[in-house]
């Protein structure tokens, strides 16, 4: 029997159009991996087993099948945008438990497509922390269970890894799809503004876009295509041919380690991953050299102004005695903030003044994606906000200037880190240039090819 857990995306459309195998059995085939793992790997905060397995025979039985570019493919959603039928929780005690009447317009696209919903993934409470870890549970990152799968989108990274789905649904307002990406081994791509409608409460002033986790630029191309609403063709070619016939034309790419906030610094291991990177794009055939973006010295003050900010925001109308006392002193943050009017300055409109000549210059920016490994998996949420806040700003200071400018960014797999747990770069592009990023990553995978799962969870590599 075939296994199809541990299969791309691209792979089980591709299959399920042609009926070598029925919907029904792909998320049957996915939903035992889910049993197997689940519990070691705390991806799911809820698991739609008979529900997955119904929505499976209803694609089954469309007429159009045949031209569904998601036929049949299971897919995670991160446990703050709606799933119709689903508590929407959001990683907190105090959020309603009452089922959502509608889906997000993410899930409804994804669920147009032919995608089938398999379950909600773990998140850290109201998504402010860079560790998933809460009352409802703990992501782990597949390929060392003892650290944490990273935040925001950590249960839906760490499914991915896993090969408990082939892709899933996240967002982004800080790194929030970036940093689970490479602390897991996987493709996160955070569009730029407005490339994926938002429709959600809050997001963080503006700095929040929804986007794919993956493990190939196929799928992650495929998936941004159908959520962006783009035209796709039913095996992806629209989506996922957007390049030059050989490849990436000839890119300017501006390499920089310089972390953008003040005092903290990128570690040897991460900073040789990202110069090997570099090294390998200029041997393909790029204009590789080094260069810094023009990061404002109140680059921090702001981001964290809207990062507490938003989160205040969100959680208004919730019970604080049920919020972990870390997010009680991140909206008490927030709300100081709004009250010294840190949040009345256009931030955005000012850094992007700042990088134009940068960016006029250079096509992508190339950077480590994380500045050191990511911490334990531990229970994060009852220690102190300084302590939190500490450990994520060591973590992962190079993802946030895109969420305040928004630019595209994402994040990719390469090489690894002297512990064996996977490497992992950033590239940062114009506005618009989301499917250019997708090129140089299809390049780098074939260049430089990754392990798609976790050894040990699933029998397929790359």
């Amino acid at each position: 029997m075939t296994q199809w857990a541990g299969r791309t995306a691209v792979e089980i459309a591709e299959a399920v159009r042609r009926k070598e195998v029925t919907p029904r059995e792909v998320v049957a085939g996915h939903l035992a991996r889910i049993a197997e793992a689940n519990d070691r790997i705390g991806a799911f905060r809820v698991v739609r087993a008979a529900a997955a397995l119904a929505e499976a025979d209803a694609v089954g039985d469309r007429t159009d099948l045949d031209r569904l570019p998601l036929a049949g493919v299971p897919v995670a959603i991160k446990d703050n945008l709606p799933v119709r039928g689903e508590s929407t929780r959001n990683g907190s005690a105090a959020t309603s438990t009452a089922p959502a009447s509608a889906d997000h317009v993410t899930v409804a696209r994804l669920r147009a497509a032919g995608a089938i919903v398999v379950g909600l993934t773990h998140v850290p409470e109201l998504c402010v922390f860079g560790t998933t870890d809460g009352v409802h549970g703990t992501a782990r990152n597949p390929w060392d269970p003892t650290r944490t799968a990273g935040g925001s989108s950590g249960g839906s990274a760490a499914a991915v890894a896993a090969g408990l789905v082939p892709i899933a649904l996240g967002n982004d307002g800080m790194g929030s799809l970036r940093i689970p990406a490479a602390h897991c081994g996987l493709i996160g791509l955070k569009p730029g503004t407005g490339r994926i409608p938002f429709d959600l409460h809050g997001g963080w002033f503006g700095m929040s876009e929804h986007g794919p986790l993956a493990t190939t630029a196929a799928d992650a191309r495929l998936m941004f295509s159908v959520l962006a609403g783009e035209p796709v063709g039913p095996d992806g070619s629209d989506g996922a041919s957007r390049g030059e016939p050989d490849g990436p034309r000839r890119l300017n790419i501006a390499f920089s380690t310089r972390s953008p906030i003040l005092g903290v610094r990128v570690g040897a291991a991460c900073a040789a991953l990202a110069r090997r990177a570099a090294r390998t794009l200029s041997g393909a055939g790029h204009h590789v050299a080094t260069a810094h973006p023009p990061y404002p010295l109140s680059f921090g003050t702001a981001v964290l102004a809207r990062w507490t900010g938003g989160v205040a925001q969100e959680a208004e109308g919730l019970d604080p005695r049920l919020l972990a006392p870390r997010t009680r002193h991140h909206v008490r943050a927030g709300r100081l903030a709004e009250r010294l009017g840190m949040l009345r300055t256009d931030h955005r409109a000012a850094l992007n003044e700042r990088l134009k000549p940068f960016f006029e210059e250079y096509d992508v920016l190339l950077t480590p994606a994380l500045a050191r490994p990511g911490p334990a998996a531990e229970a994060w949420h009852e220690r102190g906000w300084v302590t939190n806040m500490l450990v994520n700003t060591a973590c992962s200071p190079m993802t946030p200037p895109w969420n305040l400018s928004g630019r595209p960014a994402l994040a990719m797999p390469f090489g690894s880190l002297p512990s064996g747990l996977p490497g992992s770069v950033q590239l940062v592009g114009r506005p618009g240039s989301e499917h250019q990023l997708l090129d140089l990553v299809a390049q780098l995978e074939e260049l430089h090819p990754w392990r798609r799962t976790a050894p040990g969870e699933t029998t397929s590599t790359r």
